[in-house]
């Protein structure tokens, strides 16, 4: 196949499932767990995730303790890399959708040995075995030198910790290299550490090729005290903490990469030492040498002290040893670069733990567009067992950028094997070829590519902003495109039933369209349709040459056709007269039929669009009663409590079956849902989740009594409407030759197992991509993730935006734990635990999350030379169970707490959808103390051991801002802030905060507006009074407080603790 077919195929419905083929059933410890076959009424997510091998009891263990609220009668957890294969998607041939072609399945290379899709890309592998993403082969060359030598003495180890050694270099900085190199260095990297947390430390350094560590002798980095002159006693020797068993001794497993080399410790500071200070042990500390003095630098008569001295100066120093025994360089040095173990039980603070750099930040793409759940990636896929992580990625490929290169060219440069785009990680051999870095493949460079794009000058090519950004934009050339690219078109689908009417949407919605209509995302060639439904469907026919629509009713719901279809989306710039009249007729709907036919009105709007594509959007108000898709309620008011969630998976697969048919014409449907009762969001969704669209939820919608939800409903609608958006789009994942994508989480249609089919794209989409290991990385250095996304723009250009993102590979378990990234790895548990949810059961899916992070802390107990008690875990990762606790008590898994059916499945799709950002703001959201008098508030806890009566606090959350006013506030801060004296004059409505000239108010204001700007979508706020009949929106979100039926913070941790005695 040629590599651009890939993206320039057109699809077919028969030419691929939306979920890919599973592998054979998996055989864990003591239960077997196969792929969940789909059936009539159940979700396409519906597959289990089994359990790791070794995470069960063996035989001759207790069983764990059982959590409340989440029994299980087998243990439940998530595998990191042994996961069937599943996604979101849907097959047409597994799940029954009737078809006339036959359906290409998709399988996955296996271990096997049987051919997969991509197995061409490996083919030249063998020509090029030390590229510059493998690791060097060192010749043995007869005896090796002698072991490493032990740190046997108090002057070695005290002198190694008097400062950091500095890099050796015998080559003149002055001098020019002989050799010239191009393009950027498979590894840049800066003279010092990346910002943020730096390389991790180790005891000895090694230097290239040789395998014997070197210790260098540096002054001390600042004052340290110095004990008296004395001539050394005898002292227990002190010797490094123990290696790992069968680690390979080379650079990259000493915490450092082999190429290029550059210093693995931070400069020293120079006014005082950060390094951990041992207690003098008689001997010289490493700063007392002197020319000509003695092998210990010592005076004469210094070396004549009495014996009785010396004696005295032994007994004080036996007192010293015992709390240095435990102590080591490595202990030392892991302190000070923070990655030093935290004991959850006694660290109350755990909201400042950093994220791990990568060694490669500077030239990646930004971590808000793809971030890795690890920094720092197993070598095997034991390790990666062992680790007890997730490995997958999180990906906002279309999120909103100021700055983004963008580039336009003949020809864009690509590996001939395996279509990798051009990026800063590849190697240049020379001035006409490169390296790809992922199949390892030498192309050619064209000679288009030496010259400058700014300046049209010959230069070198590592100056192309191509190699020099983590994220590019292409504008594409025709080569691909299967079509001109169609006018940007938007068709809006309103509901018009009694219900809807009685809620009075209908002048809401039309009185924001009408203040967007001019900023519609388009060119000239925009066009717009509306068609709206009760029990008939209404089509409207807008001619520039008649001032008033005309309406068209088909009330044969059962087989809708489309009247006239040529004058039923008409040119906006043409018609905008008519469309604003349209508007303001229905926002001025007085009735409406007693039924709803939501199906046929879909059908209708299929029908509309399969020529030239476009996207919908669907307002709908009740439960669709009338001809295709027609629903009946089936939550029971009494089970919203009950231990078990019924009801998950559709009650039809109509919607799924549609959605489908609208992805083949590269339709889009969005779904606005303001229901007042039950409207089945589980059936309903589907529309949206198989077509790449959106769900938006407002329960209890009324224009009158739920003013919080007309407001938001205001503004996610007009942003909806004036955002950025792609038609016609795919994106295509490529990773290192060994990891394989298997499973895939979010809003899309599965083309290949590489290839998500996305007819709209939007910036607010997240998608997340779990991986497995299935060959070894012992021979690369670095792994490298590529998402590109080809799609065409609302102005009509085919463009195409790549991501690259490189992380390091590791052969070592203490490194791949401190390098998680627990931000990523959370958000990748959640959209597991949705999938898990649908498959098997909420409480399944509690036991899971439970069971990740007591896996996580066992897996780190296993780094630990001693367990020290209570619940260790690193300090990258001190969050994660707080995270973990915040996703239990959500409304998508939380069990004896009343919960509509519709509340539990929207907050499940958000999670599925939502960008990382967003979702680790919904599981826990952002509490400020307002009356700390700094500019920039500390982020405190979700407690009201945190919230005093005294005090003024803003939270935070994904949907709105709440400033929560203690009942004894200061009465100056009180004036100040709101221009009242006393508490009692505080008005309970609020919803902004008074423009005072004073220095509190200004402070105060910018905070707010400096949270509210970070949203996409402007939050309302909302000012509550402690003693306010609405507090519980404020109470709701106190997460580390127990609650109803739901444990609290120290509570879990000591259920952990419990948990971890089990193993």
């Amino acid at each position: 196949m040629n590599g651009n077919q890939g993206y320039q195929q057109q699809w077919s419905p028969n030419q691929a499932a939306h979920t890919t083929q599973m592998p054979p059933a998996y055989q864990g410890n003591n239960r077997q767990f196969p792929g969940v076959p789909f059936n009539s009424g159940a979700s396409s997510e519906s597959h289990g995730l089994p359990p790791t091998p070794g995470g069960f009891p063996q035989h001759g263990q207790s069983p764990r303790p059982v959590m409340p609220a989440a029994t299980s009668p087998t243990r439940s957890t998530f595998s990191p890399s042994q996961t069937p294969l599943a996604s979101t998607g849907f097959s047409q041939q597994q799940h029954g959708v009737q078809s006339g072609h036959p359906t290409k399945q998709f399988v996955p290379q296996t271990s096997s040995g049987a051919p997969s899709p991509n197995s061409f890309y490996r083919t030249n592998q063998g020509a090029f075995p030390n590229g510059p993403m493998q690791k060097q082969q060192q010749p043995f060359e007869g005896n090796q030198q002698a072991p490493p030598k032990l740190l046997t003495n108090g002057p070695t180890a005290n002198g190694y910790m008097n400062g950091p050694p500095l890099p050796t270099s015998t080559v003149n900085p002055m001098q020019p290299n002989s050799t010239q190199r191009y393009g950027p260095a498979p590894m840049p990297f800066t003279n010092g550490p990346p910002s943020g947390l730096p390389t991790s430390p180790q005891a000895n350094q090694f230097q290239p090729g040789s395998t014997v560590p070197t210790i260098q002798q540096q002054p001390n980095s600042g004052p340290v005290p110095q004990a008296p002159l004395q001539p050394p006693p005898p002292t227990q020797p002190m010797g490094p903490p123990p290696l790992i068993p069968n680690t390979k001794l080379n650079a990259h497993s000493m915490g450092a990469p082999a190429q290029p080399r550059r210093p693995m410790y931070p400069p020293a500071a120079p006014q005082q030492s950060n390094y951990p200070q041992y207690p003098p042990t008689g001997q010289n500390n490493g700063a007392g040498y002197q020319n000509g003095q003695g092998e210990y630098g010592l005076h004469q008569q210094q070396q004549q002290q009495s014996l009785l001295q010396q004696q005295q100066q032994q007994q004080q120093q036996q007192q010293l040893i015992p709390p240095m025994a435990g102590l080591s360089v490595r202990d030392g040095m892991n302190k000070l670069w923070g990655v030093d173990p935290v004991n959850l039980l006694q660290e109350r603070e755990v909201l400042d733990a950093e994220v791990p750099m990568s060694d490669f930040a500077a030239r990646n793409c930004l971590p808000e567009i793809m971030k890795c759940t690890m920094t720092k990636i197993p070598e095997t896929s034991s390790l990666l067992q062992k680790s007890r992580l997730p490995l997958g990625i999180i990906v906002q490929p279309f999120k909103d950028l100021k700055n983004l290169p963008v580039i336009q060219t003949n020809t864009i440069v690509r590996c001939r094997a395996c279509r990798t785009y051009i990026n800063p990680f590849i190697q240049f051999i020379d001035r006409q070829r490169w390296k790809c870095n992922i199949c390892f493949r030498i192309n050619e460079l064209p000679a288009e590519f030496l010259q400058n794009p700014m300046t049209g000058r010959m230069g070198d090519p590592d100056m192309r902003p191509e190699v020099q950004n983590g994220t590019v934009e292409y504008i594409a050339p025709s080569e691909y495109m299967v079509r001109p690219p169609q006018a940007a078109t938007y068709l809006f689908v309103l509901d018009v039933s009694f219900q809807a009417v009685e809620t009075g949407y209908l002048k809401v919605a039309t009185d924001v369209l009408l203040d967007c209509l001019d900023h519609l995302p388009g060119d000239r060639r925009t066009t717009i349709g509306f068609v709206t439904f009760d029990s008939s469907v209404h089509f409207y026919s807008i001619d520039s040459s008649s001032r008033m629509p005309r309406q068209m009713v088909v009330s044969d719901v059962d087989d809708v056709f489309i009247p006239m279809p040529e004058t039923l989306l008409c040119n906006l710039l043409e018609c905008r007269e008519q469309v604003r009249e349209l508007l303001k007729s229905l926002g001025a709907t007085q009735t409406g039929g007693p039924g709803n036919c939501l199906g046929a009105a879909l059908q209708g709007a299929y029908k509309l669009l399969s020529p030239i594509g476009g996207r919908v959007s669907v307002f709908q108000c009740c439960l669709p009663n009338l001809g295709p898709g027609c629903l009946q309620s089936r939550e029971n008011p009494n089970e919203r409590s009950a231990k078990e969630v019924v009801n998950l998976n559709p009650a039809t697969d109509f919607y799924k079956k549609l959605a489908l048919d609208c992805t083949g014409q590269q339709i889009g449907v969005d779904i606005f849902l303001l229901n007042s009762q039950f409207a089945d969001l589980a059936t309903l969704a589907g529309i949206a989740k198989y077509s790449s669209g959106q769900l938006y939820y407002f329960p209890k919608f009324h224009v009158t009594q739920a003013v919080d939800q007309v407001e938001r409903f205001k503004n996610d609608f007009r942003h909806y409407l004036t955002r950025k958006i792609g038609f016609e789009s795919v994106m295509r994942i490529r990773c290192t030759k060994g990891l394989q994508l298997h499973t895939f989480h979010g809003n899309f249609f599965v083309r290949s197992t590489d290839l998500l089919s996305l007819p709209n794209v939007n910036p607010d989409a997240g998608y997340a991509l779990q991986l497995s290991i299935e060959e070894n990385l012992t021979d690369c250095n670095t792994a490298v993730f590529q998402a590109a996304v080809l799609y065409t723009s609302a102005q009509g250009e085919r463009r195409i935006r790549v991501h690259t993102l490189c992380t390091g590979v590791s052969s070592l378990l203490q490194d791949i734990l401190n390098g998680a990234d627990q931000e990523a790895v959370v958000g990748l548990l959640a959209k597991m635990a949705v999938d898990r949810t649908i498959s098997c059961s909420v409480n399944d899916a509690r036991d899971a999350m439970i069971n990740a992070a007591a896996d996580l802390c066992h897996a780190f107990s296993l780094t630990q030379r001693s367990s020290a008690g209570g619940l260790m875990i690193m300090r990258n990762c001190k969050t994660l169970p707080l995270l973990i606790l915040g996703l239990l008590k959500q409304r998508a898994f939380r069990v004896g707490v009343s919960t509509k059916l519709d509340d539990r499945v929207y907050d499940m799709e958000r999670i599925k959808n939502l960008p990382l950002d967003k979702l680790l703001l919904l599981i826990y959201p952002a509490l400020y103390p307002l009356h700390v008098m700094v500019p920039n508030p500390p982020r405190v806890q979700l407690s009201f051991e945190k919230v005093d009566k005294t005090g003024l606090y803003l939270l935070e959350t994904v949907d709105a801002l709440y400033i929560y006013v203690g009942g004894r506030l200061n009465p100056l801060l009180l004036q100040n802030v709101f221009g009242v004296s006393k508490f009692s004059q505080l008005p309970d409505n609020m919803s902004a905060l008074p423009e005072l000239d004073n220095e509190e108010s200004i402070r105060i204001r910018s905070f707010v507006d400096s949270i509210s700007a970070k949203h996409a979508v402007r939050p309302p706020l909302w000012i509550l009074r402690e003693d306010s009949h609405i507090r519980q929106l404020f109470t709701q979100y106190m997460i580390n407080d127990r609650g109803e039926s739901m444990l609290s913070y120290y509570e879990f941790l000591q259920y952990l603790r419990n948990l971890l005695d089990s193993y």
